[in-house]
């Protein structure tokens, strides 16, 4: 991320197809104060609390575990299907955080790892590093994971006395690819799990963006064996620079002392000793956007999804209009459902110095696959995001993007 910020402040004149970042056309100052303030008014009139309280609420530390949990529990049952009790919701700076919480407590020796759908998110194995957890990765594929091989993965981890404790996945739109698992290999993995004994981290930040409508269930909202520990953050949908996350364990555990509670428990005692907590104000503003649009982040999406339904359109038509299929250039790429990301076949390595040379010579910004996996294939393949661009500028970076993939090829 440090070499891609780089780039861009040395380059910034440069088409950026690099960050996952929402779409800033519709970022207004004034939302802020009225998210404030429609949460004052939830205090006041449904909370009942008095001024004195309301102030501490907004001025205090507040509780470890989130001072929002009702109102997010509400938000997943309304837009998600999931029923969950509000204890079980613990909010994070960020979902960052709530994925290191998970594998702090899930760490107990060096015998713990965790598998990870390859290409993975790189926050994930960064968080991983920090507890000292090895990832192992499982194959990915066009259904979002390849069963196999994640069935292989465990098999020989515990072959070899390692004992994988969880899977992260991203069923929808997932980062980097942009693929979607279907409901028979949602319905799969679940099953899996619990055979195998294995928790499902289920990561959810683009599930909103569907490009045709169509939502499937989550795998929270499939469990029925409370396998999914669910991580979830307002970073897409709500407003980035709140840096609001969470994560819904409802697992029951046995802490050190033998005492039954929620695994909910377990991640506010480790985030009691990292963060403390999470900021009351930024709460405040996400709690404010959720109650402005009746706890529901798909009417309050609804200009985003049009949005980057519009941008995948588009940036899929000017693919096919640069590098048509039978063409001879070798650039092919997958269609996902939705989200913010596609990846490009490339026939040429791209890597960090190939990617300076287009922020150069070519004024346009990718990202290399090769920061999400360890495979073969990724030196290859390139992250195309579309989520922060205008369909003008879709338009513009892929003709620069064209003339540098001649100029490869005839070069």
């Amino acid at each position: 991320m440090n070499f891609l910020n780089e780039i861009a402040h040395l380059h910034p004149g440069a088409i950026s197809f690099a960050p996952g970042r929402p779409f800033e056309g519709f970022f207004e100052t004034g939302q802020v104060h009225d998210y404030l303030r429609r949460f004052e008014q939830y205090l006041k009139e449904e909370k009942g609390y008095g001024d004195e309280e309301v102030r501490r609420t907004f001025f205090q530390y507040g509780r470890t575990n989130g001072i929002i949990h009702e109102l997010i529990a509400d938000h997943l049952r309304a837009d998600e299907g999931i029923s969950v009790p509000a204890g079980s919701v613990v909010v994070t700076v960020g979902c960052q955080e709530a994925m290191f919480l998970v594998l702090r407590a899930l760490r107990r020796d060096d015998r713990d790892v965790v598998l990870a759908v390859s290409p993975s998110y790189v926050g994930l194995k960064g968080a991983a590093r920090l507890v000292d957890m090895p990832v192992l990765e499982v194959a990915g594929g066009p259904d979002g994971i390849d069963m196999d091989s994640l069935a292989a993965t465990v098999r020989e981890a515990r072959a070899n006395g390692l004992r994988p404790r969880a899977c992260y996945l991203v069923p929808d739109f997932s980062n980097p690819a942009g693929t979607s698992m279907d409901l028979e290999t949602r319905q799969a993995v679940l099953a899996f799990a619990e055979q195998e004994d294995l928790l499902l981290l289920e990561d959810n930040p683009y599930g909103y963006f569907s490009a045709d409508g169509v939502r499937l269930p989550t795998l929270k909202a499939l469990d029925t064996h409370r396998r999914v520990v669910y991580l979830g953050s307002f970073a897409k949908t709500g407003l980035p620079g709140a840096r609001i996350g969470f994560a819904v364990a409802d697992q029951s555990v046995a802490g050190a002392d033998g005492e039954v509670g929620l695994f909910a428990d377990q991640l506010s005692k480790i985030k009691s000793m990292v963060t403390v907590n999470t900021s009351p104000i930024a709460q405040a503003v996400i709690a404010g956007k959720l109650l402005t649009y009746g706890n529901s982040l798909l009417k309050a999406n609804e200009r985003e999804i049009a949005v980057y339904r519009g941008n995948l359109e588009r940036l899929l038509a000017g693919l096919s209009r640069h590098f048509p299929a039978g063409g001879g250039s070798g650039v092919r790429w997958n269609t996902p459902r939705g989200g913010f990301f596609l990846v490009l076949d490339v026939p040429f390595a791209a890597d960090e110095k190939l990617l300076e040379v287009s922020a150069r010579d070519y004024g346009v910004l990718w990202t290399p696959m090769r920061y999400f996996s360890t495979e073969d294939a990724a030196e290859r393949q390139i992250r195309l995001s579309y989520s922060l661009v205008t369909p003008e500028q879709i338009d513009e970076g892929l003709e620069r993007f064209a003339a540098l993939v001649a100029d490869r090829l005839n070069g």
